[in-house]
């Protein structure tokens, strides 16, 4: 799965959440909920956003939950930010929680952790 996948159910909690203000919220982005979390991705994607950062969160914020063009749409600006940056989907990827290894069944060993990526 890419990076553009595993970011989308956080940016549009934020989304979902803050409507088009995301890129201007501050207070709660300390806090480690998929909202907080998705506010702070957006903003490192897209800063304060420029207008087409904008309509496609206007988009997204103004779609029935069902409407899959808006959050492709959502999700191309974000792939075309990574394209531009390489270094950014690297910080992205960092931003999101990291999933625990454990290991299942008799005498299975597991050490570490995975990031979603």
């Amino acid at each position: 799965m890419d990076t553009a996948d595993n970011v989308m159910p956080f940016v549009t909690a934020a989304i979902d959440a803050y409507g088009t203000g995301v890129l201007a919220k501050t207070s709660e982005l300390a806090a480690d909920t998929e909202v907080a979390r998705g506010s702070r991705i957006l903003q490192r994607v897209f800063g304060r956003g420029d207008a087409q950062a904008h309509r496609v969160i206007g988009r997204v914020a103004g779609a029935k939950p069902d409407d899959e063009s808006g959050r492709a749409a959502l999700r191309n600006a974000i792939m075309e930010e990574f394209r531009a940056d390489p270094l950014l989907r690297r910080e992205v990827t960092a931003m999101l929680p990291r999933v625990p290894v454990t290991g299942s069944g008799e005498r299975s060993v597991a050490v570490g952790d995975i990031t979603v990526a």
